[in-house]
């Protein structure tokens, strides 16, 4: 973006303040001088909100043992990339297996005593039919039965869980994404709960900037007043993202978060935009520059960074009137555009700037226009008006 000197600036405005101000002061036998005169136009222009930012992931995921055990073996190289599924480690699973064994072998114990408990119930059910046993015996038999079956369900419920120790033995990836360094080496005993690796997702990844209050609030009324093309809610924006380098990364993304409440040690709001990140070319951590972009000014008055001047009351420019008389005029700044400055008040369509020859003007004197192609005699105002 362009920059106006600051110290040339506040030099120009002391000169201007020190030197007399009379109607039409000149030297005697010296001709005006020469300057280029602009004649402003309102315009829409683009707007563009520029910001630090860093990127973070979008997700991250510990990976911890879910069963004690040896750690047998590490199936990745840190900080790779990994797919959603894919072995990561091998915890010793002999004891795991061994409750597996055992608890089928008691799932065929409870079963063969369950088929004998049916059994003996419909011996006692018959023998109560025909009177040649008491109602007792029958109730007798029926608990076993159902003692049995609920030995079998037990014994069962022990191979899930034994069947999922197993599986817990063989860690795998819950989420894709980058590793991070190793926690424990291979041939360490884990306890359960105890942190293998951190996973990152890096598609799509965070990009993490602040922005002033005034300037959220700004970007949010000028939403709302339609300057971004029929959109509506800040989430329309699109975020470019700028290396340090100056390269502009390839992708565009939307921010999808702005919190509610300002940074009080700051002044600012904190935002959120989500960037696609395929090729994985945004890495955890990195600094990059933020471009929000979308926004348009409509009816602007932009002038160039060379004609704003620096005085003791605040930045100025010097237009002309229809006789070719320089005045100084007040104005206020909107913001910094690529092409210059937006002007928020103090200057109109059609009035006369002068942008170049600055140093040469004196408040209330004629001045020598000419465009900036350097052409003689840059059509006054009242001309322009009439056209």
């Amino acid at each position: 973006m362009q920059t106006f000197n600051l110290g040339r600036a506040i030099f120009v405005a002391a000169i201007a303040l020190l030197l007399p101000i009379p109607s039409h002061a000149q030297a005697p036998g010296m001709p005006p001088p020469q300057v280029t005169v602009e004649t402003l136009q309102a315009k829409t222009v683009p707007v563009i909100y520029e910001y630090p930012g860093r990127i973070v992931a979008s997700r991250k995921v510990e990976v911890r043992a879910r069963v004690g055990g040896i750690l047998l073996a590490r199936k990745f190289d840190e900080g790779a990339r990994v797919k959603k599924g894919e072995l990561l480690f091998e915890i010793d699973p002999a004891s795991y297996q061994a409750q597996v064994a055992l608890a089928k072998a008691q799932i065929a114990q409870a079963n063969a005593t369950l088929s004998q408990a049916r059994r003996s119930e419909e011996r006692a059910r018959a023998l109560t039919r025909r009177g040649a046993s008491s109602q007792s015996t029958l109730d007798d038999a029926i608990s076993a039965r159902e003692l049995a079956e609920a030995q079998v369900e037990a014994a069962q419920a022990q191979l899930r869980s034994a069947d999922l120790s197993l599986q817990y033995a063989t860690v795998e990836a819950p989420a894709g994404g980058i590793t991070s360094l190793e926690q424990v080496p291979e041939g360490s005993l884990l306890s359960t709960g105890d942190l293998l690796t951190e996973i990152s997702q890096i598609d799509p990844v965070y990009a993490n900037f602040s922005a002033a209050d005034t300037e959220t609030a700004s970007i949010r009324e000028m939403v709302e007043e339609g300057a971004l093309g029929g959109a509506r809610t800040q989430a329309d924006l699109t975020v470019e993202v700028v290396f340090g380098d100056g390269s502009t990364y390839g992708e565009t993304g939307k921010i999808d978060f702005t919190s509610t409440s300002i940074d009080t040690q700051t002044g600012t709001i904190l935002s959120r935009a989500v960037m696609p990140n395929p090729g994985g070319k945004l890495l955890p951590g990195q600094f990059v520059r933020l471009r929000l972009k979308g926004l348009v000014a409509k009816n602007a008055i932009v002038i160039p960074a060379e004609a704003l001047m620096q005085g003791p009351q605040g930045v100025f420019v010097y237009k002309i009137d229809d006789k070719n008389v320089a005045a100084v005029a007040p104005i206020e700044i909107e913001r910094q555009i690529a092409d210059g400055y937006l002007v928020k008040s103090g200057l109109s369509a059609g009035d006369m700037l002068i942008t170049k020859g600055v140093v040469k003007v004196r408040p209330g004197a004629p001045v020598n226009p000419v465009t900036p192609d350097g052409a003689p005699g840059e059509p006054t105002a009242k001309e322009t008006a009439a056209r």
